[in-house]
């Protein structure tokens, strides 16, 4: 349904962002008579108020390429073949017909490459088959249980609350380039009297947006935030208030005196000046806002990390009141019901961890992977060593991508199925960021043969016997809908188009937690930090982009080489001449990089933008192995150690 007006001969509709965003955007589109495109901020929203980033702005070049693929596509003798969807959700049919009596030997793998409620069909029609099904996560997944560790639960304050902060600290998100409506309240808040630390190692663009700035040593966020923790021990800084809605405050306390404040400190590499200052800004009685970037918790480690920041925030009497609290990321279905998606298996589905996916397909027995099917991620590119997950899939007879274009992912695969992409199909979307569920208006017809996936399961399901049958995308819709914290029916919020869930503005109000006692869980463990290996001394960070979200980027956007920054007076720069050929180097190969340095950055780290492709030159996911989180079984991408050098002795990856 396209809900607008038409105003001279263009259609204006309004819609949502489905983007694996935070913001979660309302959107207004308009296509003018001859078919052009435009894209803007809902002005008439509360939170989206009438402004978006440059990967909405971008949009419609991507949706219009003419690299997109539009017909279904079987690879033969090497070579690709267009046929027509009955030929393709036959073949499919057939191949998942012969592996029904061994379903656990077919594997899902569902990625964010566009949120809503009708992606989670796609779950919910492996799991009435009983196929492998991944565990953990590539993005957040340290982070998210370590909230739930602690709280008991993944929420925080209504994040429009910052205004209400005097002071905010800012814990490694960049906000030059992630969640601009996040950014657009810090600089609101800093026009108020706010004022903004920032704790990071630097070259995040984080500069505008700060006061103060404190560079720590990549991945050792949890020595410095013990260090203060200490502080407020030893000063006797803690509230007994605080202390009793907590269970295990002994033991916790009992880690921190096991460590010298001058040991934390050498270990993040900060200062006792540094110390008193994010002391400082924690011990006022004014209250004072934690934001968590994602970065935090991409290393072994990072559940640690995020862990005793929060327990800073809270000791520091910062959470449960207005202006303070920890913000990371809401779930993604925040306020929505997704339970219809979660079907019973008659056998428990066999979970295969994403963050090492290659390895884990390769070492799956009784019964191995003879089938995968892809969507919503370019999977080559964005998991961990890349050559590993190359040879896993090499490995698997029957591999089906969907997807708009040939990603690095696809080019390994025998069947592409050409899906519908944001603004061309009707869903509700919720955001990781705020309370506003949105109704998505198709604004526009997917062009050629492309289908939605909902569309692409629901008729290859009829296809088989018995058959797999998906609710119908209303069914759906009304599911989701019969939530708690919402009040409104499909027709409502078709109508409305948006709609704000009932939470409330501060989280865990009278420290009251979500845990079944009611209390919060200190961690009681702080691991020390790995040494970097003998040969790599530089901490490979592969940062979120501005202009492309993920690997979303396309063919003309990038470069053959890609680039790469280093502080100006790190020893990664001794003997390297940056003008010939520089190659970044890993135990696991090496990539050709363009080497520019950055100051601020810590000497410790070499920095990159993330989701280059490997077919065109990048692909640094090549060089980081894979490995494990220390809880939620997530990537920790930031652990991998690298060099640089001009030598090319043993070819490139």
């Amino acid at each position: 349904m396209r809900a607008g007006r038409e105003d001279g001969g263009s259609m204006e509709t309004v819609t949502a962002c489905t983007m694996d965003c935070p913001d979660s955007c309302s959107l207004v589109v308009t296509v003018d008579d001859k078919g052009n495109v435009r894209l803007r901020g809902n002005p008439d929203h509360p939170f989206t108020s009438g402004f978006v980033c440059p990967k909405i702005r971008d949009l419609p070049r991507r949706l219009r390429h003419p690299q997109r693929i539009l017909k279904p596509m079987r690879r033969v003798g090497g070579r690709w073949q267009t046929m027509d969807w009955d030929g393709a959700l036959d073949l499919c049919a057939a191949k998942i017909q012969e592996l029904r009596s061994e379903p656990a030997s077919i594997l899902h793998f569902h990625g964010e490459g566009g949120k809503g409620v009708l992606k989670q069909a796609n779950k919910l029609f492996f799991a009435l088959l009983g196929a492998s099904r991944t565990k953990g996560s590539l993005c957040d997944a340290a982070g998210f249980i370590a909230y739930l560790a602690d709280f008991g639960s993944r929420m925080n304050n209504d994040i429009t609350d910052l205004l209400n902060a005097r002071r905010i600290i800012n814990w490694g998100k960049d906000l030059s380039r992630s969640s601009i409506h996040t950014a657009a309240l810090v600089r609101k808040a800093r026009q108020g009297g706010t004022r903004v630390l920032t704790i990071s190692p630097g070259g995040d663009g984080n500069g505008p947006f700060s006061d103060a700035f404190v560079r720590i040593r990549p991945g050792t966020d949890r020595f410095l935030a013990a260090a203060v923790v200490r502080l407020f021990v030893e000063r006797r800084r803690v509230p007994d208030k605080v202390l009793g809605h907590t269970r295990n405050w002994e033991a916790f306390r009992d880690t921190l005196l096991g460590n010298g404040v001058e040991e934390l400190l050498d270990t993040c590499e900060v200062t006792g000046g540094d110390l008193e200052e994010v002391f400082s800004w924690y011990a006022g009685s004014e209250p004072a806002a934690t934001l968590v970037g994602a970065g935090v918790q991409r290393y072994g480690y990072g559940g640690e990390n995020v862990r005793f920041i929060n327990a800073l925030a809270l000791l520091s009497g910062n959470i449960g009141r207005s202006g303070g609290g920890s913000y990371f990321h809401l779930h993604a279905l925040t306020n929505l019901n997704h339970d219809w998606s979660k079907a019973a298996s008659a056998t428990p589905r066999r979970p295969l961890r994403m963050a090492r996916i290659g390895r884990e397909i390769l070492e799956a027995v009784a019964p191995p992977i003879k089938m995968i099917w892809i969507n919503g991620s370019n999977m080559v590119n964005q998991a961990p060593d890349t050559h590993q997950t190359i040879r896993a899939l090499e490995r698997v007879p029957f591999k089906v991508v969907v997807d708009a274009f040939m990603t690095d992912t696809a080019e390994r695969a025998d069947l592409f199925l050409p899906c519908a992409l944001m603004l061309e199909q009707e869903d509700i979307v919720a955001s990781y960021l705020h309370h506003y569920v949105h109704h998505v208006t198709a604004a526009l017809e997917a062009p050629g043969e492309a289908r939605s996936d909902h569309w692409i399961l629901s008729n290859l399901g009829k296809r088989l016997d018995p058959p797999v049958i998906l609710p119908d995308p209303e069914t759906c819709f009304r599911a989701s809908l019969d939530a708690p914290y919402l009040d409104t029916s499909l027709e409502e919020l078709r109508a409305g188009r948006f709609v704000r869930a009932k939470r409330p503005q501060v989280a865990y109000e009278g420290l009251r937690f979500d845990h079944q006692d009611g209390k919060y869980r200190f961690p009681e463990t702080l691991h020390q930090e790995r040494p970097a290996p003998e040969g790599f001394p530089l901490r490979l960070l592969t940062l979120v982009r501005k202009e492309a979200m993920h690997s979303q980027i396309l063919p003309e956007d990038q470069a053959q080489t890609p680039d790469l920054w280093i502080a100006p007076e790190s020893p990664g720069l001794h003997h390297l001449q940056t003008e010939g050929d520089v190659y970044l180097i890993s135990p696991l190969g090496r990539l050709k990089v363009r080497v520019h340095t950055l100051a601020g950055l810590h000497p410790g780290a070499v920095l990159t933008r993330r989701g280059l492709w490997m077919k065109y030159g990048g692909g640094f996911n090549q060089l980081i192995g894979a490995g494990l989180s220390d809880i939620g079984n997530g990537a920790p991408f930031y652990d991998q150690y690298v060099r640089l050098e001009n030598a090319t002795e043993g070819g490139s990856i």
